[in-house]
């Protein structure tokens, strides 16, 4: 796995590079917001780890503009540690957020989940489900959700989050079992970082995102997908 780390502070990008070498995987670095943007157009980068606060472009705006044409997995590695930074950093298109000072053993955790995690959407994922009579449509072998035949940019994490819920129609998921299927650990959080993957995607495929009629909220239970594949019928 080819991984872009993205860090001004020279002593933080070398430890994680050391380590992550050590770990079997490719590493690039870079400590500037454009030059960021230009290896991962010049070489094949399956993980972006990206600090918010680097030279040049900022952070954020980095995630956005390979959000904007990528489903790759990004990290965010900050020294943000308010709640509000990390539901933003969800939002803009993260799938992971981890604040400064970490430890090591945790962002390789981190890593090794999502890596599990587009094994498995690569492996086990070979067919097309529709829903809707057509109208929300998922292509597990590519990656590809479309609503009403229009193209939209799920993260991975956002991905996963929709595959599990949509394969079992009905079944009701709570915040920490989602957060299992999904991350790899239990959240043992408040379960916001779900509740904005959650809102994230219902702006995506939803008509009303206020009213939705796909994935719907069991309030104090958690979340549930409402619809059968349309093969069924």
């Amino acid at each position: 796995m080819n991984i872009l780390i993205v860090e001004d502070d020279e002593s933080i990008c070398n430890i994680l590079q050391s380590y992550l070498v050590n770990e079997g995987w490719t590493v690039y670095t870079s400590e500037e917001g454009n030059d960021a943007l230009q290896k991962i157009h010049n070489f094949k980068i399956d993980l972006l780890i990206l600090d918010l606060m680097i030279h040049g472009i900022p952070g954020e705006e980095v995630c956005r503009k390979v959000r904007g044409s990528s489903s790759m997995p990004i990290i965010m590695i900050t020294s943000k540690a308010r709640e509000i930074d990390t539901i933003n950093g969800l939002n803009l298109g993260a799938d992971d957020y981890i604040t400064k000072p970490f430890r090591m053993k945790e962002v390789i955790a981190r890593i090794r989940a999502l890596e599990r995690r587009m094994k498995m959407l690569s492996i086990n994922s070979r067919t097309v489900m529709r829903f809707n009579k057509g109208r929300l449509q998922i292509n597990f072998e590519s990656k590809e959700v479309y609503v009403n035949g229009k193209l939209v940019n799920l993260t991975v994490t956002e991905f996963k989050l929709l595959s599990v819920l949509l394969k079992k129609p009905n079944k009701l998921y709570s915040r920490q079992d989602l957060s299992y299927e999904v991350q790899g650990y239990r959240d043992i959080g408040d379960g916001r970082t779900t509740d904005t993957h959650i809102k994230n995607i219902r702006k995506k495929i939803e008509e009303d995102h206020k009213n939705p009629v796909y994935i719907v909220t069991k309030i104090g239970a958690g979340y549930k997908f409402t619809f059968h594949p349309d093969e069924e019928y």
